[in-house]
């Protein structure tokens, strides 16, 4: 049997060659190193899991797909981004990953995106694969009409490589109902096909789910939930702290507030808000969602109780639970630090990999719960595949039973990487728990399948 020690070394030379085959792309490379650091023990403990290059075909895209987008603005001008689809594994069901719309997308963004969504989407339990795409077009200050155009462009590359039993792309930063209505118009339009299933994240009326919009901010207060409960408190009462204040952080702060926790913080790229009575969940959508403003309106339009810092650090502000829902890397090693000297329990992860590896580290030394992303924020995928099922059946479920599926699957997610943690000798490490049980699911597939 290969020692833990000998596992350990390959598993190193590995991450060597990622790096190597790989340049240029420290965010692949970071979230490779995440997972990877961790399965020593399994790979140890079942070393058929090595024996037919299943890491070193794991940590491969099955197909990258990078492609011009050209499209006019209102004055007439031609823009040409790049558009990206990665399309990681596909052992245990059709590709399924959002899109994402902003000028940092580059093919390493999408590919570090794309190995999270594989471990991710295994937790749920519910039979999909893992790809993530996007583009280096920024929505933001575009016209609806600019917006149509970019997507009809985009889609129009997109569509000969997506299907509902081959990838479903759902949204992500910079792709929300509007730019999911054009993208399937434009597929609709091309295909001559009414395939629901091959976009999720659509509008209620024409084949989305309730609950979709809100299902990874209450999933991730969901997981943090059961991480308190594991340790015998709960949210009532509590105080946090949100970055962001799109979708995610939104419906994080909603949930938050049902299960009797307060949120005082939301920021965006030019600052944050502190408001200390708590945030107003109307007025914060009424400024992001329809106006499509900054928080500092928010905060002009509050009064006395919030104030807006600009430039600040959301995580300056003390709290009980941390919930970094923006972006990637946003909470570095010295904020942990700033955290864990006021006194925070938890921190969950409602963005992917928010959370340095630094902080990560220092989090779990000081004692506090931390869930990582492909466990904590993997609602908006399960209540995603929920849509694809309404879809197959052309039916609509109640409100009601999608929220009570998704409770189901985060209280099942946290339950397996607790006791999976548990199972290799790393008690309360939910990041080895999740990489291990996401791997073990997707490994057991590839090893079935043969050697593709």
């Amino acid at each position: 049997m290969t020692t833990r020690s000998e596992t350990r070394t390959a598993l190193d030379h590995l991450l060597t060659e990622i790096e190597h085959r790989n340049p240029a792309q420290p965010e692949f490379h970071q979230a490779a190193h995440e997972v990877l650091e961790t399965l020593a023990p399994v790979l140890a403990a079942r070393p058929e899991y090595a024996e037919p290059g299943l890491v070193e075909r794991l940590v491969e895209p099955e197909r990258q797909v990078i492609f011009r987008v050209p499209w006019q603005d209102d004055q007439g001008r031609v823009h040409v981004n790049r558009g990206f689809r990665v399309e990681f594994n596909s052992a245990l069901g059709p590709y399924k990953g959002g899109l994402r719309f902003h000028p940092s997308v580059n093919l390493g963004v999408i590919k570090f995106l794309g190995f999270e969504q594989v471990f991710k989407n295994a937790l749920t339990g519910l039979g999909i694969g893992g790809g993530k795409g996007g583009s280096d077009f920024d929505p933001h200050g575009r016209s609806d009409a600019e917006v149509m155009r970019f997507c009809q462009s985009f889609m129009t590359e997109l569509y000969r490589h997506i299907g509902e039993h081959t990838d479903v792309p759902a949204g992500d930063i910079g792709v929300g109902g509007r730019e999911i209505g054009y993208l399937f118009g434009q597929y609709r339009r091309i295909t001559n096909r009414w395939e629901a299933g091959v976009l999720t994240g659509k509008g209620a009326g024409w084949g989305g789910s309730l609950i979709r919009p809100e299902a990874t901010g209450y999933g991730n207060v969901l997981f943090a939930a059961a991480m308190l409960r594991e340790r015998g408190e709960d949210l009532e009462g509590q105080t946090a702290v949100v970055s962001g204040s799109g979708n995610v952080a939104i419906y994080t702060i909603e949930k938050l507030a049902a299960l009797g926790a307060n949120a005082v913080t939301c920021s965006d790229s030019s600052g944050y808000v502190v408001d200390e009575k708590g945030i107003d969940l109307d007025l914060l959508k009424q400024v992001k969602e329809v106006e499509r403003g900054r928080v500092d309106t928010y905060a002009e339009r509050r009064g006395a109780s919030a104030r807006f810092v600009p430039g600040g650090r959301v995580w300056e502000v003390p709290a009980d639970l941390a919930l970094p829902s923006a972006t990637q890397n946003e909470l570095d090693e010295n904020d942990a630090a700033t955290l864990v000297r006021n006194g925070v329990k938890a921190v969950s992860e409602g963005a992917n990999m928010p959370t340095t590896p630094e902080a990560v580290h220092l989090l779990q030394r000081a004692g506090v719960a931390f869930g990582p992303g492909k466990a904590a924020n993997a609602g908006g995928v399960a209540v995603s595949a929920l849509e694809m099922a309404q879809n197959h059946a052309r039916t609509s479920w109640t409100a009601q039973r999608v929220e009570e599926e998704l409770t189901r699957i985060m209280n099942d997610i946290h339950t397996t990487c607790h006791e999976t943690a548990d199972r290799y000798g790393a008690p309360g490490d939910y990041v080895t728990g999740a990489n291990i049980a996401g791997f073990e699911r997707v490994a057991d597939a590839m090893l079935a399948q043969g050697v593709i």
